[in-house]
């Protein structure tokens, strides 16, 4: 099982799920990519495996898992099946948004008036698209939906 995945375009909302989980999940619309050539070119170069829901893709791809649900927990179940593991990283490691690397905001870093105060909770900067992460509610619903498995 490889750590370095790259979803295709029918794979968003799962990337988010991987993400949290601490894997190195690129998503190809992230990236712009859409034509299937260009995926497993990438797929390739980069050393990862590709998740998809398109068989004749699957096929093509050096290292490949055919998810054949449309729903994310069926998705997450397939995973599993597959030797996955499925918990959330703790500390989180990956953004949820873009998979870049997470920083831990330093107690006396300023941060803006939505995010927590980070001398009273901890707080996670993304190094490539800034965004704030935290454990608060919807971390737990991931965690129940994990824990649902």
């Amino acid at each position: 099982m490889a750590d370095r995945l790259l979803l295709d375009a029918m794979l968003g909302k799962l990337a988010t799920y991987l993400r949290m989980c601490g894997y190195d999940a690129a998503y190809a619309l992230d990236r712009g990519i859409e034509a299937d050539d260009r995926l497993l070119a990438i797929a390739d170069a980069e050393d990862r495996t590709l998740l998809t829901r398109d068989r004749q893709l699957a096929t093509r791809a050096a290292d490949s898992l055919l998810l054949a649900s449309h729903d994310v927990n069926e998705q997450l179940r397939e995973l599993q099946d597959a030797g996955y593991e499925l918990t959330l990283a703790t500390p989180p490691v990956r953004c949820g948004t873009c998979n870049g690397h997470l920083d831990a905001v330093g107690a006396d870093e300023p941060t803006p008036a939505s995010v927590p105060s980070p001398d009273a909770e901890s707080v996670w900067q993304c190094r490539d698209c800034g965004q704030y992460f935290w454990q608060g509610s919807h971390w737990d619903d991931v965690a129940q939906t994990l824990d649902e498995l």
